[in-house]
Order: structure tokens, then C-alpha cells, then sequence
């Protein structure tokens, strides 16, 4: 797909979509009311990185408390009056003491703890990592990867955006109020009988709730653009492997937000109006709050996946400098991702069902491994005798490889039944997760926002101090959650703010582990600041790029092209299109080799 040829016709001098009218208000007033999908995947991205810095605080939190375990001592003495007296002292609560009096209800330290995770979790998947990668790259770069001026519908997406905000301002005002104790899944019994204050357990819920709704609107403008808006010469198999990943997740968001949605509204409905649902002494069934939550939330985690998935085939074949290995398998495997994870969501309460269900369940849980697989074995193999050139965004790809792969290989004995029973709700669960998402998901997240930052704003950022970043991310990453692998294994449940002494040592190399992640996210934030601020001006095309986004200005304009592109040549021909030892600086590319 990629060579851009102009079609006949006048040629419109537009300027970058970042400038604007004169005065603050009008330039405010028009980021407010843009239908400009550019514009609205800016917005995203800084609203999804602000709610990750919270998530993060929260996770700092998290570690901060299990630096050392909570522990309650008794002591007996005779008072003066030669009477016996017993003075109870708490130990190692060190989130209370350094939250002082931020929770007025009087709450322990354990119950804060309690609060803390809950909000990291709420805010890191319905905030950040379900929307990071579609909301913010997606709705930037699809329309222009597909040779089109917006998305199909540009009113919905900026309502979509609105109702992210108004998501995130409930979840907010929860917090403010003082947070909930549920877990981020909102289990019941927890969800419906925890914190007399029960308003702030419906604030977060119904934040959850909206949240979806931007979701779905997000899945279905996705949808219809790339069904009616790629370019022409465009088929189905000439678009880019990034486009086949948004249009997999987009599926997922429309199909199974909705369940999500119902569940927590008649989560909300039992709370205020006591309507026995999951209450069992309403006549409710706790279990079945379980199935529906896993029904939408185990395909949210390919929501969160597949996109980063997308991000990394086009970063190994641009940096490779080499035609995809299998586009076709890598294609489908998106789309086989998406229907298999429809059928698995009750490998995540195999002890809560009966031995034939979780037998079924345990066989089908290991399919979701041969799609996924697929794509690590293409990657691999584009990268075998590639013309590798390093830099932030293929480190972050190649970080991506080996931790998504101890995910993906930690996840095995989760499915087998005899293991999980052992180590079910442990933090080898924590750890597989986080390898998962955050090495999994956020990595790609950062692979694909360095890939892309200089179309994105028009400036290249300082790849030494990015590299320094992106060890500090992956050296911090590894020493947290590495360790907690140890920590299941040895018997350490998620979710405890007390432990026994021998888990101690672990927990504090996982606790420094995420102050050396901290760090890692603070130096990108410093250079990507730098970037804008002092950052050179970015060529069109600096990383060498085949797909329709390098053919565009840097940053691009406001309707994209300036004549409507036609294709020439597929996205990953480098081999027909590039000249042996190809050097950025030799941009443009010249137009030589046909479309496949």
C-alpha cells in the first residue's frame, strides 16, 4: 500500500492542524468543539497519560505499604495502682501515616490499603489502558493510515470524548469522597455490603458504566471507516497490520461492552434499590456477577492487547527494514484473538464452578495461544536477517517481545487446573497480569508513542535520553514484578496488606523495583517536554516508513492530504521499494516496484 500519487486537481494550502486562531479563548473554543480526529486523539492522550500518573501514585501506594508488613502486638503490664492493663499497638501501617488525615472516616490502615488498589486498578484499566492505545494512536493515526480526511463519524467521536471525561470526573469525584474498598472488579459481596457510604461505591461503578459508553461509540466509528473510507487501491489486504489490530478491538468494544455495562447498572440498581440480583440473601447469585464481569472483561484484555500488538508489527518492519513475516497469519490471528475471547472468561473462576465447566473452559483457554503465537513467531522471523536499526521505538518493541512472552508463558499454568487451585488469587496472578498489560500493553504504548511523536507534533525528541528512559522502565519493571512470581509460588496472597516476615525481602526489591520504574516514566516525561518545547523539526517520513501516515507533512494538516491518495505499493515493501542501505536522509523514497 503506500507510495502517494496526487490526483489531478487543485491543490490547497492548508496549515498544521496545531495552529489556530490568535487568543486563548479561541483557541481553547476550538480544541473544545473540534471534529478533528487528530485533535481528538490529542486530547485523549494527554487525558489517558494524566489518569496514568494517578494509577501510578496509587501503585507507589500500594508498594510503599508492603514495604513492610502491618502487625498488631499485645502487651500486658501492671499500671501503678498494681492493676493489669493491655495496650494493643499497630505497627507498619505506612500509608495511614503518611495519608494523615486524608481519610476523615476513620479508617485503619488495612482498609486504606484496601481503598489505594482498588483505585489504582479502577483508574489503570477503565481510564488509562482500555483507552490508551484506540482512543489516543488509534483515533490519530486510522483515518490518515487509510488515506482518509477523518473518521466516518466526527461528531460521535468528539462525543465520545466528552463522555470519557464525564466518566473519569465520576470516578474522580469518588475518590475525592473518600474511594472504595471493592477491588477494581467490583466483586460482590464486597460491591454491595462494603462502606456505609455507599454512594461512593455507585460514583465508581457508574464511572466504569459511562466510560463504556465511550468505548462502544469509539469501536463503531472504527468500524465503518475502515469498511467505507480506505483509499482507493486499498483492499482489505493492503492495509496496514496497526489497522487490522483497531479494526479486532473495535469488534470486541461494540460486542462486549454492552454486557459490561448491564452487569454494573444492575450492580447499582441492587445497591440503591435492594433488588435481589447477586445478593444472596436478597435471592441473588454472587457467582453470576462473576460470569458476566469475565464475559465482557476477559475480551477488554484483548481490547488492551491488540492494539499494542498492531503498534509492534509496524514498528519491527519499518526498523527491520523488512517486509512482515505472514501478514495474512498476523491479519487473521487479530481476528481469531478476538473470537476466542469471547469463549474463555471462566478461566478466571475456575474454584468458583463445577469440574466439567472448568474442564471445558481449561481446553479452550489454551487456544487463545496459537493466535498469539502466530504473531510472535512473524515477528521474530522479520526480524531475522533484517537491516535492524535501533532505536527508542524498536527497543520498546523488542522489550515487548520478551516480556509479553513471560505473560503469555506465566499464563499456561494458570489455565491448567491443577496449578491454578494453587496458585489462584496468589501474586503469581499479579505478576502474570502485569506482564501481560504493562509489559504487554504499556510497552507498546511507549513503543508506538515514540514511533509516532514526530508526526504527532511536528518534532523529534533526544533518542539518547529516551534510551535512557527506556532502560530505567525496563530494569524497574522486571524488579517489580519478576519478584512476584517468587512471592505466589511461596504461598503470598494478592490483595494483603499484611504478609508473614520471609515474604519481606521480596516485597521491599519489588518496592524499589517501582520507584526505579517511576524514575524511568519521569525521564520520558522530561524528554518528550524537551521535544515540544526545543525539539528539531521532524521530516516527513524520519523513521523510513511505508504506510500512508509518512507520506503526510509532520504535523499533518487539518484534512490530512492535501489531494486524495492512490496506492501503489503494499505497506511493508521494502524489499521492491527500498534501496539497499536506505538512509532516512535520502528521503523521499523513490518510486520504483509495483503494488503486491
Amino acid at each position: 500500500m503506500s507510495t502517494l500519487e496526487a490526483n489531478a486537481g487543485h491543490h490547497h494550502d492548508e496549515g498544521s492542524y496545531l495552529s489556530g486562531p490568535p487568543g486563548m479563548i479561541a483557541r481553547i473554543w476550538q480544541w473544545a468543539s473540534t471534529v478533528d480526529h487528530k485533535k481528538i486523539g490529542v486530547m485523549y492522550l494527554f487525558a489517558v497519560l494524566f489518569m496514568f500518573f494517578l494509577g501510578g501514585m496509587a501503585a507507589i501506594g500500594v508498594r510503599y505499604e508492603l514495604l513492610d508488613p502491618i502487625r498488631t502486638q499485645t502487651t500486658e503490664f501492671v499500671n501503678a495502682a498494681g492493676d493489669i492493663e493491655t495496650v494493643t499497638v499497630t505497627t507498619g501501617e505506612s500509608l495511614k501515616e503518611l495519608m494523615g488525615g486524608m481519610f476523615a472516616d476513620g479508617v485503619s490502615g488495612s482498609q486504606i490499603y484496601n481503598r489505594i488498589f482498588t483505585l489504582h486498578g479502577a483508574i489503570m484499566v477503565f481510564m488509562f489502558i482500555i483507552p490508551a492505545i484506540p482512543a489516543a494512536l488509534g483515533n490519530f493515526l486510522l483515518p490518515i493510515m487509510l488515506g482518509a480526511k477523518d473518521v466516518a463519524f466526527p461528531r460521535l467521536n468528539l462525543l465520545s470524548w466528552y463522555i470519557y471525561v464525564v466518566g473519569c470526573l465520576f470516578g474522580v469525584f469518588s475518590i475525592l469522597l473518600g474511594g472504595v474498598d471493592t477491588g477494581w472488579t467490583f466483586y460482590t459481596p464486597y460491591s454491595t455490603t462494603t462502606d456505609a457510604d455507599h454512594w461512593r461505591v455507585v460514583l465508581m461503578v457508574m464511572a466504569a458504566f459511562i466510560l463504556g459508553f465511550s468505548s462502544i461509540l469509539t469501536g463503531l466509528n472504527f468500524v465503518v471507516t475502515v469498511h467505507k473510507l480506505r483509499a482507493p487501491g486499498m483492499g482489505w489486504f493492503d492495509m496496514p497490520l496497526m489497522i487490522w489490530a483497531l479494526y479486532a478491538t473495535a469488534i470486541i468494544q461494540v460486542l462486549a461492552t454492552p454486557v459490561v455495562g448491564i452487569t454494573l447498572l444492575l450492580l447499582i440498581f441492587e445497591r440503591v434499590m435492594h433488588i435481589g440480583i447477586f445478593d444472596p440473601s436478597l435471592g441473588g447469585d454472587p457467582v453470576l456477577y462473576q460470569h458476566f464481569f469475565w464475559f465482557y472483561s476477559h475480551p477488554v484484555v484483548y481490547v488492551m492487547i491488540l492494539p499494542g500488538m498492531g503498534i509492534i508489527s509496524e514498528v519491527i518492519s519499518v526498523n527491520a527494514r523488512k517486509h512482515i513475516f505472514g501478514y495474512r497469519a498476523i491479519a487473521f490471528s487479530s481476528l481469531g484473538i478476538a473470537g476466542v475471547s469471547f469463549l474463555v472468561w471462566g478461566h478466571h473462576i475456575f474454584t468458583a464452578m463445577g469440574e466439567l465447566a472448568a474442564i471445558l473452559f481449561s481446553g479452550l483457554t489454551f487456544l487463545v495461544a496459537i493466535p498469539t503465537a502466530i504473531k510472535i513467531f512473524n515477528w521474530v522471523a522479520t526480524l531475522y536477517k533484517g537491516s535492524i536499526v535501533i532505536n527508542t521505538a524498536m527497543i520498546y518493541a523488542l522489550m515487548f517481545l520478551f516480556t509479553f512472552s513471560i505473560g503469555g508463558l506465566t499464563g499456561l499454568p494458570l489455565a491448567t487446573l491443577a496449578t491454578d487451585l494453587h496458585l489462584h488469587d496468589s501474586y503469581y496472578v499479579v505478576a502474570h497480569f502485569h506482564y501481560t498489560m504493562m509489559g504487554g500493553t504499556v510497552i507498546a504504548f511507549m513503543a508506538g508513542l515514540h514511533h509516532w511523536w514526530p508526526k504527532m507534533f511536528g518534532k523529534m525528541y533526544s533518542e539518547k535520553g529516551a534510551m535512557l528512559g527506556a532502560a530505567l522502565v525496563f530494569i524497574g519493571f522486571n524488579l517489580t514484578f519478576f519478584t512476584q512470581f517468587f512471592l505466589g509460588t511461596q504461598g503470598m496472597p494478592r490483595r494483603y496488606a499484611n504478609y508473614v516476615d520471609e515474604f519481606q525481602t521480596l516485597h521491599q526489591i519489588s518496592s524499589v523495583g517501582s520507584l526505579v520504574l517511576l524514575l524511568g516514566f519521569l525521564v520520558h516525561l522530561f524528554v518528550f517536554v524537551q521535544s515540544i518545547l526545543s525539539g528539531d523539526k521532524a521530516s516527513a517520513n524520519p523513521w523510513g516508513g511505508l504506510t500512508l501516515e509518512w507520506e503526510v507533512e509532520s504535523p499533518p494538516i487539518e484534512h490530512n492530504f492535501h489531494k486524495e491518495p492512490i496506492l501503489k505499493h503494499g505497506p511493508y515493501d521494502f524489499d521492491s521499494v527500498v534501496p539497499p542501505h536506505w538512509d532516512p536522509k535520502d528521503y523521499p523514497l523513490p518510486e520504483k516496484g509495483n503494488k503486491h
